[in-house]
């Protein structure tokens, strides 16, 4: 199978972000997206009723919207890009009485009692992994970015697999699920992995291997298009862009936009070496596969593997160190603001942190916990001046 790399310019940025809909007043999952789509389709006199909005996207489950960047160049140009569609997303819902709001897991609606979108694709996968399936009441961020050449596609992958643990320490914001406290930071990461071709990526030695795999999986039944291959981290050939699919859903605009510096940063990085004549050095999979359980259970406390040799150190201080290295590169990119919020984020506490600490205060409400959330995202992060230890 000949799969082509489309054309794309070096660095180049698109956002995708889940947001959960959910009722103002009681903070349970509502289930309107069709409406909201609508909705947002007829203030818009230029498109049909039946075309899609070209920034605000229908989802797996009627209680998601998905708000899509255009190509940008910079995290500053995509967080206006999503405000933009978040206040066209408002002038809909605020009339309605309905509220978004985002985090890994809703914590207490019921997974299995949430209504599938009405699309073929939608009901062939829930009729392949049935009860898996159900449960994937589950919000991300996704983060592409663009390379110019398809040979970096692979290296630079394998390059973000290095820091999986990073990113999932970070957006970690799924500690509840359907009212219980899971003692992990992210059930979302284990959640999702239970999908067919979905999880860690494999790692493969060329593109023709990759192209093997690919056409393994169509000759088989496994998929139908390459887009059902949903690894944490993947190429998208179709767009020219290398996709980061690790995070938890990010509850505020700020978090969003670091998180997309945090990932440009690294693909320039990488690309750079590539550029250079240099190489990104590997893991081991079981390496990789440690390191992703290790961040889902323990977020910001997870002690991380750094290399083929085994070499630890606790994430968060690694992350401080990555920062510092990629403070140039931001400059270059005109990101230095948005890569600072990382650090923000480590100093507030990451998603998981913040709802516990409001659970707690609360006596257990978990309906305190989405509350807080609709209001970040209306208001932006709080500042957690205590922080547990899981």
């Amino acid at each position: 199978m000949k799969i082509d790399f489309a054309s794309s310019r070096q660095s180049t940025l698109g956002v995708e972000w889940e947001l959960a809909l959910v009722d103002a007043q009681t903070g349970e999952l509502s289930s309107v997206a069709n409406e909201v789509l609508r909705g947002v389709v007829a203030r818009h006199p230029e498109l049909n009723e039946d075309d899609e909005h070209p920034h605000i996207k229908q989802e797996l489950l009627l209680n998601t919207v998905e708000l899509v960047t255009g190509i940008c160049e910079t995290a500053a140009e995509a967080k206006e890009d999503l405000a933009r569609s978040l206040a066209a997303l408002r002038e809909v819902t605020d009339p309605m009485g309905v509220e978004v709001f985002c985090a890994g897991s809703h914590p207490f609606s019921p997974p299995q009692l949430q209504p599938v979108t009405d699309k073929e694709r939608y009901a062939k996968l829930i009729d392949r992994t049935q009860w898996w399936g159900r449960q994937m009441v589950i919000y991300g961020v996704h983060v592409h970015v663009g390379l110019d050449r398809r040979s970096k596609v692979l290296p630079v992958l394998d390059g973000l697999v290095n820091y999986f643990p990073h990113f999932q320490a970070l957006s970690a914001s799924s500690p509840f699920w359907g009212g219980e406290d899971t003692g992990y930071a992210s059930q979302r990461a284990l959640m999702f992995q239970q999908l067919p071709t979905a999880g860690l990526p494999f790692q493969f030695a060329s593109w023709e291997e990759y192209e093997s795999y690919v056409q393994d999986m169509t000759t088989t039944g496994v998929i139908d298009s390459i887009s059902e291959i949903r690894w944490d981290i993947r190429p998208v050939p179709a767009l020219g862009t290398i996709e980061m699919r690790i995070c938890d859903g990010l509850a505020t605009l700020e978090e969003v936009g670091a998180v997309a510096a945090l990932t440009q940063c690294l693909v320039h990085e990488f690309s750079t070496i590539l550029d250079a004549g240099g190489s990104i050095p590997t893991m081991p999979p079981w390496h990789v596969q440690e390191n992703k359980w290790r961040a889902a259970r323990y977020g910001m406390d997870a002690i991380i593997i750094l290399d083929a040799e085994g070499h630890e150190q606790l994430v968060t201080d690694h992350l401080l160190e990555t920062l510092n290295r990629l403070e140039p590169i931001a400059a270059k990119l005109g990101c230095l603001d948005e890569l600072a919020d990382v650090e923000k984020i480590i100093s507030r506490g990451a998603g998981y942190q913040r709802q516990r600490r409001v659970a707690a205060e609360s006596g257990g409400n978990l309906q305190a916990v989405v509350l807080d959330l609709v209001k970040q995202m209306r208001n932006g992060p709080h500042r957690v001046t205590q922080l547990g230890s899981s």
